[in-house]
């Protein structure tokens, strides 16, 4: 492949290099980067005044980078594990069904030192994952790759080096031990915990059995679970274990079980112990199996439901990556208990409506009328019908027009003073808003009153996606795989976003939390907003005076 400057009429066939400006029927048009140049995209161009561009031309041998991915990604792609279509040099792969995720770590770091041009990331190694859920992702840096690189690098890869073991839905008997002190809020807390952790792998709690914290009742108990044909069985003790000869590994060798393994290096969830009886997988539950936050518990039980055996090294090979204590630079504990079943999360709308439109000259974009009502009403009607009442609106150029755009919509607006200084000064006004409420939403959805295709039923696509039990607190929506607005955060994410600077939003805490990222895919309305007067003429907009 060579990079060439090359006269226009001379292009086609060939890569375009850098976007170009272009001009169709006295419009302003992108040709992007990367387009196969035909004689229309050369005519566009000429339009502009063009006269050389630089181009990509492909070698005899070169292969395309959306072919070189899409073969890559295919050679990994092992048991459980789909490819889609390639863009722009990169082939996303996606878990078919859930269960965890397992690559071969050796293989992909071969596959990574093959070239630099071709390159593989993925989640780390057992990660629970929802079917649905992107597990790795192919990209190919350059325009096309030599044909003979790419096949050793295939050749290289082996054969399904990235799979997902899926779960496996099991009968669960829980043994839940009592002492005076406890009491049954915490005992019923500590089952529904359980029954949430569950739910991915369409397993349940058949049977729980409470008991005296004492050897004889929870051997007892053990013994009855097992004759019922429990898949596993879960000890959560009353009192936190103190060594292999406390009551519930005691109980387990009573029923004639086997202790394999007590302690593990993970914390929270040091305390947990590893067994079995006649087959049947039995595990002593740490105390912090009682909370939904991850622990040591969710490593063990995942393995067991996706039919991973988990052995003695297996555990104690846990240390690195083991602490998953929250730390000061990350956003605090998950503190909220987990909600009815029948209750849905509280979100937030925080519509930023503060912009200057420097782009548009003089005119004030949000007050432009598109489709019969003001830009900016798009999106707040939008979620008025999606979200019910619960609206921030942040104002700061104009105020007073922006708040008549939105007359008759139940809302809240805060004016932000420094709205001059970008997009982060709203962000900070409006969350500081709604983390100071006397009870703060679950989630909030942040809006850009520039995108008059976000409608209701988007936004309740989103919303849908948002499972903070399940570790999807970011939902970020796509189009065709490229990321765009509106975000909606958990409601544990405000101080991060209140401490963002600059004119870009929350992008780089995406990137900084990308465990917690959700991507829903919702078409060209995540990427569709009116930065220009070409593109406010283009969706009919007509400017206020």
């Amino acid at each position: 492949m060579k990079l060439l400057d090359v006269p226009l009429a001379d292009t086609i066939g060939t890569l375009l290099a850098h976007a170009q400006d272009g001009e169709l029927d006295g419009k302003t048009v992108r040709v992007k980067k990367g387009t196969l140049l035909s004689a229309e995209d050369i005519a566009v161009l000429q339009a502009r005044g063009h006269a050389s561009i630089t181009v990509a031309r492909l070698d005899a041998e070169d292969v395309h980078e959306d072919e070189a991915a899409l073969r890559l990604a295919r050679a990994v792609c092992g048991p459980n594990v789909r490819v889609d279509q390639p863009f722009t040099g990169r082939a996303n792969l996606f878990a078919q069904k859930a269960g965890l995720f397992l690559p071969n770590a050796d293989l992909v770091d071969r596959i990574n030192r093959c070239d630099p041009s071709m390159t593989l990331a993925t989640l780390p190694p057992y990660t629970a994952v929802e079917a649905g859920r992107m597990v790795a992702t192919v990209k190919i840096i350059p325009f096309a790759v030599p044909g003979a690189l790419l096949q050793s690098c295939i050749a290289t890869a082996g054969d399904g080096a990235l799979s997902v073991a899926g779960f496996r839905a099991a009968r669960v008997g829980l043994v839940a031990t009592r002492l005076p002190t406890l009491r049954d809020k915490i005992m019923d807390k500590t089952r529904k915990v359980l029954a949430s952790r569950l739910e991915a792998s369409f397993s349940s709690v058949f049977e729980e059995i409470r008991t005296p914290h004492e050897t004889a009742a929870v051997a007892e108990a053990i013994s009855l679970l097992a004759e019922k044909n429990a898949d596993l069985i879960v000890l959560v003790g009353a009192s936190a274990m103190i060594d292999a000869d406390d009551v519930l590994p005691q109980a387990l060798r009573r029923a004639g079980g086997t202790v394999h393994y007590v302690g593990m290096p993970v914390d929270p969830g040091n305390l947990l112990f590893l067994g079995e009886l006649a087959g049947t997988p039995v595990i002593g539950a740490p105390g912090c199996a009682r909370s939904p936050v991850e622990n040591g518990f969710d490593w063990v039980l995942n393995r067991i439901l996706a039919g991973i055996p988990v052995k003695a090294e297996d555990i104690s090979a846990m240390g690195v990556g083991g602490l998953l204590m929250e730390i000061v630079s990350r956003p605090q504990p998950r503190e909220r208990a987990l909600r009815q079943d029948t209750e849905s999360p509280r979100i937030a709308a925080l519509l930023l409506a503060a912009g200057q439109s420097k782009r548009m000259g003089a005119n004030n974009k949000l007050i432009a009328e598109v489709d019969g009502m003001p830009l900016v009403r798009h999106v707040a009607e939008a979620a008025r019908h999606a979200l019910g009442t619960d609206l921030t609106v942040v104002t700061g150029a104009q105020p007073e027009r922006i708040a008549a755009a939105l007359e008759g919509i139940e809302k809240q607006i805060v004016f932000n003073p420094q709205f001059d200084r970008g997009l982060s000064t709203s962000l900070r006004s409006g969350i500081q808003v709604l983390a100071d409420r006397a009870t703060p939403p679950d989630g909030v959805l942040v809006l850009l009153g520039d995108m008059p295709r976000i409608s209701q039923d988007v936004i309740l696509k989103l919303v849908a996606g948002f499972d903070p039990a399940q570790g999807r607190e970011i939902i970020v929506p796509t189009d065709r795989g490229k990321r765009g607005n509106p975000v909606l955060w958990s409601a544990r994410f405000l101080n991060a976003l209140s401490g963002i600077q600059g004119d870009t939003g929350g992008r780089h805490l995406i990137g900084e939390f990308a465990e917690f990222v959700h991507e829903v895919e919702i078409g060209p309305a995540a990427s569709f907003d009116l930065d220009t007067p070409e593109q406010m003429h283009q969706a009919g907009g007509r400017f206020q005076d």
